[in-house]
């Protein structure tokens, strides 16, 4: 190879790396430096056009020629480093006219939304019993929602005036038809068919149902559920347990009374209220004027239910609370319009914070 290519050649590497320099040196940013990585020393950058150069040169010029390559790989890389770290720098120096002694602004602050800070409390009270929290998803299925709860096939509650099924989903076996959830109560048997008894849980979530919205009704809303299964539970127990939740909850004695009731998933079943924290007992708009409100169904496991996970009834017996997590927090708050919470308007949220 003639002295002249082997001299073009080291002035092309020698302007490649003085290009590379004043380029680095001109970059006003991040983006920047990463364009002239790629231009210099990227898979297709100016050193890779001429790596391919090399094997057109002679013996000793190729050993140069990659000596002085690989230079200029070290050098740009090390000036671009630098670079990086004097932009960082100048991005956090405060500008000449910044007046210290100007008072700072607070930040804006945030908070659990009620609900969400009344399932945490239940949670901890739970927990400090011994209970699991155990979630399931939105979607179920009929057989599950209704077919392991005891509803009969006719019963109401399957219709469309309550229950919002999946369109392309509302037909087949129970087990093919999908519907938002209207209740937690079939996670119930989902857990028991995958867990060993005995059962301390509670799962918590969203359900939704086909209702005409008013102060005291969504058609989405939480619930909050509980149940105790073992050989040996009473019923006193079950009172025991939500005596003790609404206390714990509440931070004071919450009056209680059990009422006679019908679910499908209970024998016998109940219906439990709570005194009225709105008014405190006097009668109010939130409790029709009773003082009590009734915040949660609950009873003893259906033998059907238990069945249906899989135990025999004459061998377990159990405990189940529904609660009305919306409700709660009306009455935690002193709140009579349950749409309130669910508005999102950041006016009434502020407030909880």
């Amino acid at each position: 190879m003639s002295e002249s290519n082997k001299e073009s050649m080291r002035d092309k590497i020698t302007a490649v790396l003085e290009d590379a320099k004043n380029a680095v040196m001109s970059a006003a940013n991040e983006n920047d430096l990463q364009n002239i990585k790629a231009s210099f020393i990227g898979k297709k950058g100016a050193v890779s056009r001429l790596m391919k150069e090399i094997p057109n040169l002679d013996m000793e010029m190729r050993k140069e020629a990659g000596r002085m390559l690989n230079r200029v790989k070290t050098e740009v890389t090390a000036i671009m480093e630098d670079k990086q770290m004097e932009l960082k720098l100048k991005a956090s120096e405060v500008s000449d006219d910044f007046d210290y002694t100007l008072p700072g602004i607070m930040p804006a602050s945030g908070g659990l939304h009620p609900i969400t800070q009344m399932c945490y409390d239940l949670n901890d009270a739970f927990r400090s019993m011994g209970f699991e929290i155990f979630e399931e998803d939105e979607i179920t299925s009929e057989l599950y929602a209704f077919d392991k709860l005891n509803f009969p096939p006719n019963h109401p509650a399957r219709e469309s005036m309550d229950t919002y099924w999946l369109e392309g989903h509302d037909s087949g076996s129970t087990a093919e038809k999908l519907c938002l959830r209207p209740h937690l109560t079939g996670a119930s048997v989902r857990y028991m068919q995958t867990h060993k008894p005995p059962y301390r849980f509670v799962y918590p979530g969203r359900v939704y149902r086909n209702e005409t919205t008013d102060a005291h009704h969504e058609r989405a809303f939480f619930q909050y559920e509980a149940l105790i299964v073992d050989k040996d539970i009473t019923f006193t127990s079950g009172k025991v347990m939500i005596s003790a939740i609404l206390n714990r909850v509440f931070g004071k004695e919450v009056p209680v009374r059990m009422r006679s009731g019908f679910f499908p998933f209970v024998e016998p079943g109940f219906e439990i209220d709570m005194g009225c924290q709105v008014c405190g007992g006097k009668g109010c708009s939130v409790c029709k004027h009773v003082g009590w409100i009734e915040v949660m169904p609950g009873g003893t496991p259906h033998p059907n239910v238990l069945r249906a996970a899989g135990l025999d009834p004459a061998e377990y017996t159990g405990f189940y609370v529904n609660i009305g997590l919306d409700r709660l927090v009306m009455m935690r708050y002193g709140v009579d319009d349950v749409r309130l919470f669910h508005s999102a308007d950041l006016r009434f949220l502020s407030q909880f914070k």
